[in-house]
């Protein structure tokens, strides 16, 4: 089958970690990675990245968009309660992925080695253009937005260059070495999910005898429902979850990777989920309507409208920190995809790790998302990842339908009942966005398209290479 991409094919033996034979007596003697010889990252540390991931840009803008969209507080939160329930089905499927492929690399593992090689160098492109590098630059843009608003920005200072400096900054510091930068991260995740959750008691302390205290303006009774519109906020809105999955992408650096990697995912999930519903009813109750329909700063909207001026800075400093360790755990994870992906020679092989380190990726990723910061906008990233990272998830939650028919070790049942909840959802949620807004769909296309471009040209330089 010489020439064509049944050459172009991965051996399970020159994956990111290899195994050894197993002696029955730990999952941990399966394990050796070829990333470093000393594991990195614990529970604590795989739970930290998940909650880095997920509490990110998209919880602290994306209320006041749907808002525009739904008309109801009510609406905005069962939005958030559906986007949490997906996200946890996606969290149970990935970890029953994860424990069968204990590798690093996510959907561009399970894709490459269930499916095709071509389906996985697809999945590891969009996540270079999409699932990180605009991500980044989301989070980016809306760090800057919070911690210097436009009343208090000097003349001298662009827009953009605090952005830049946050993804600097980020790649630098795990650049330099791996385990100060987990050990940082794991300290500034602990310190912003503690003063999150002080905002959320202290708001509801105030305002606890319900939510007749809460000045509630519902317009429903004059905008009907409408399924098209509902799906197109919850988009927006399972950005938000989007980095359930975050734990994957370092799986070969785990200790135990077998039993921890899922077990995080699910953890961190719900933890998430829950602060998102608590902070998302202060958001959305705690001002009057009007104030935060459209707007991107609902948090600080409402920060106002609940202790004045000095929580409004005291939330500005809070969601920075977050939102600065977004930046950061984003770039922890998104070079170890290219890396897998150059260590099986379809990506460049300056992207391969160095001293246990990704350097070359991280500069790259560094690069690729600074150039989105200053040719993006934030409405227009969000609609863009929304669309194409929700396809891109789908797609590797749906190996584990395969993984079931190849494997002799069953899928549980419940793993498949949330794999199929999880892929019917989220593709019929991204159809109905679509219909109400196609160039979501259209750059999600394009990007498809440069990455079968790009496959077939690595593909090709892979076989001249070996001929």
């Amino acid at each position: 089958m010489t020439g064509n991409c049944a050459d172009f094919r991965f051996s399970r033996a020159r994956s990111c970690t290899k195994l050894l034979p197993n002696d029955g007596n730990s999952d941990s003697q399966l394990l050796v990675t070829a990333f470093n010889s000393t594991k990195a990252f614990g529970l604590v540390s795989l739970i930290a990245l998940v909650v880095a991931n997920m509490i990110g840009a998209g919880v602290f803008t994306t209320s006041g968009f749907a808002l525009a969209d739904l008309h109801s507080p009510s609406r905005v939160l069962m939005a958030w309660i559906v986007g949490g329930g997906l996200a946890m089905c996606g969290a149970i499927a990935y970890g029953a992925l994860a424990r069968e492929l204990t590798e690093s690399g996510g959907e561009y593992l399970f894709l490459s080695r269930l499916v095709h090689p071509a389906a996985g160098f697809l999945a590891g492109w969009v996540s270079l253009l999409a699932g990180f590098t605009s991500a980044i630059a989301f989070a980016a843009v809306t760090f800057e937005i919070y911690a210097l608003p436009g009343a208090s920005r000097p003349d001298w200072l662009p827009e953009g260059l605090l952005a830049t400096g946050a993804i600097v900054l980020s790649a630098l510091l795990h650049g330099w070495h791996k385990r100060s930068g987990i050990i940082g991260q794991n300290a500034i995740v602990m310190i912003k999910v503690v003063l999150l959750s002080g905002f959320v008691v202290w708001a509801f302390s105030r305002y606890g005898d319900g939510p007749q205290e809460w000045r509630i303006s519902e317009l429903a009774n004059t905008h009907p429902f409408e399924w098209t519109v509902f799906a197109q906020s919850l988009m927006w809105i399972s950005l938000s979850y989007a980095g359930f999955n975050a734990a994957v992408y370092v799986a070969g650096e785990a200790t135990m990777a077998k039993h921890l990697v899922p077990r995080a995912l699910w953890i961190g999930t719900g933890l998430v989920t829950l602060l998102y519903l608590a902070l998302n009813s202060v958001f959305v109750y705690a001002p009057e309507l009007s104030q935060v329909v459209g707007q991107a700063d609902v948090a600080v909207i409402a920060a106002e409208a609940i202790g004045g001026e000095l929580l409004v800075t005291m939330v500005r400093a809070i969601i920075a920190l977050a939102l600065l360790t977004s930046v950061s755990s984003m770039i922890v994870a998104g070079p170890r995809v290219y890396a897998c992906m150059a260590e099986d020679g379809v990506f460049p092989q300056v992207m391969r790790l160095r001293d246990g380190v990704p350097k070359g990726a991280i500069v790259i990723q560094a690069l690729l998302a600074v150039v989105v910061v200053w040719i993006s906008s934030l409405q227009d990233l969000l609609s863009y990842l929304g669309f194409t990272l929700s396809l891109s998830s789908a797609g590797a939650v749906a190996c584990l339908f395969v993984l079931h028919r190849q494997s002799d070790r069953e899928v549980s049942l419940v793993a498949r009942i949330a794999a199929i909840v999880y892929v019917m959802m989220t593709v019929g949620i991204a159809m109905l966005a679509a219909s109400r807004s196609w160039w979501p769909s259209i750059a999600g296309g394009l990007t498809v398209a440069s990455g079968m471009l790009a496959y077939r040209w690595a593909s090709a330089k892979r076989l001249s290479s070996l001929a």
